[in-house]
C-alpha cells in the first residue's frame, strides 16, 4: 500500500473514534523505523516502516500533535534521521536521551513542555519495560512487534478510547 493510500486509510481509521489523543508519542528504534540509530551512520540514508510515514501524515492532517521519547545512546544520529525523513518539524516534542528510567523522564519532560495531561496521550513503542513505566504514568500504551503499522494504530486508538471511558 503506498504513503497516500496508507494515510487515507488511517484517517478513515481515525474517524471511527469519537475520542481522540490529544498527542501521540512515538518511540524511533523498531517503532518508527526497523533499526537502531547506534548502529547506523548519520551518512546512510534512514528508512521508516510501511505505514508510519502515512500514519504520521494522517496525524498531522487531523491536528494531532506528535512527539517522539527516545532513549537512543546517539541522539544527534536520530536527529539526522528525523531531518533526512523529513519529519522531524512534524513533532512538538523530541526527547531524545539515553536514560536507565524506561522513558518516564522523557514523559515528564513532554508533558512539562506541551502542557498536555498523560492521560490525553497515546504511546507506541517496541519495549514491554517502557510500556509498562508509562502506563503507570496514565498514558495509554501500544507494545508494537514490528513496528507502528495500520493494525497498530487502530489498536492503539482503541486502546486509548477505551481507557478514558473508563476513566470518566
Amino acid at each position: 500500500m503506498g504513503e497516500e493510500r496508507v494515510k487515507q486509510e488511517a484517517l478513515r481509521i481515525i474517524g471511527m473514534f469519537q475520542v481522540l489523543p490529544r498527542l501521540v508519542v512515538f518511540d524511533l528504534d523498531y517503532t518508527l523505523w526497523p533499526f537502531y540509530c547506534e548502529c547506523r551512520s548519520k551518512r546512510e540514508t534512514p528508512s521508516l516502516y510501511r505505514d508510519a510515514k502515512g500514519v504520521i501524515y494522517a496525524l498531522k492532517d487531523k491536528g494531532i500533535e506528535m512527539a517522539v521519547a527516545s532513549r537512543s545512546p546517539t541522539p544527534d544520529i536520530a536527529k539526522t534521521f528525523l531531518d533526512k525523513l523529513g519529519i522531524s518539524s512534524l513533532f512538538v516534542q523530541q526527547e531524545i536521551f539515553s536514560s536507565r528510567t524506561h522513558k518516564t523522564d522523557h514523559f515528564q519532560r513532554i508533558q512539562r513542555r506541551t502542557g498536555i495531561p498523560y492521560n490525553s496521550m497515546l504511546f507506541f513503542d517496541d519495549e514491554d519495560r517502557n510500556i509498562d513505566c508509562v502506563s503507570k504514568m496514565g498514558v495509554a500504551s501500544i507494545l508494537v512487534e514490528n513496528g507502528v503499522n495500520l493494525d497498530e494504530f487502530k489498536r492503539g486508538l482503541r486502546e486509548f478510547a477505551s481507557s478514558k471511558a473508563t476513566k470518566e
